[in-house]
């Protein structure tokens, strides 16, 4: 038996997670405890981890009884196979989880991904990521004159954005 992870229908993470319990399949929801602000009150919500996954142990033949379940919309794939996690990795997110205060959800983010400055003086500027000796770097490139520049800025101030535009037509 492997985990997999189901993707769902945009907050139905728990529906999914209940009717998985059910019946009777193997399933890990992780949940983080926040605070909600709203205009008149605060309160504190359990919410997932990583919206619109939830996990399952199973057997890759038995796939379609938890695909059967409303809200899932596929088991998570790679080049049509579906994608496996190993125990190890659930292992860590349940201990991680133990401690909601101390967890952040980080973007994925891959060298050469196209990245957007979140913050800070470099706001709003656009670029490929790169990691240079332990560095994180945004290379931003000038195609007119086919030269490039990066300046060094912490992953946390940036985000992952489509690719940009060529405006020159």
């Amino acid at each position: 038996m492997n985990w997999f992870a189901l993707y769902t229908r945009p907050r139905h993470e728990k529906k999914v997670y209940d009717q998985l319990v059910q019946k009777k399949v193997e399933t890990f929801l992780p949940l983080i405890e926040r605070v909600h602000q709203w205009k008149d009150r605060k309160k504190r919500v359990s919410t997932p981890l990583f919206t619109s996954y939830v996990f399952i142990k199973i057997e890759l033949k038995d796939r379609y009884y938890s695909l059967q379940t409303h809200g899932v919309v596929r088991l998570v794939s790679f080049g049509g196979k579906p994608a496996t996690i190993p125990d190890w990795q659930i292992e860590q997110l349940k201990q991680v989880i133990e401690h909601p205060e101390t967890v952040k959800l980080e973007h994925y983010l891959r060298e050469g991904d196209w990245v957007q400055v979140i913050d800070g003086p470099f706001r709003n500027i656009k670029g490929r990521l790169k990691e240079l000796r332990g560095e994180t770097r945004v290379v931003i490139n000038i195609d007119g004159i086919y030269q490039s520049a990066s300046f060094v800025i912490d992953k946390s101030l940036v985000e992952k954005t489509d690719a940009v535009e060529n405006n020159s037509r």
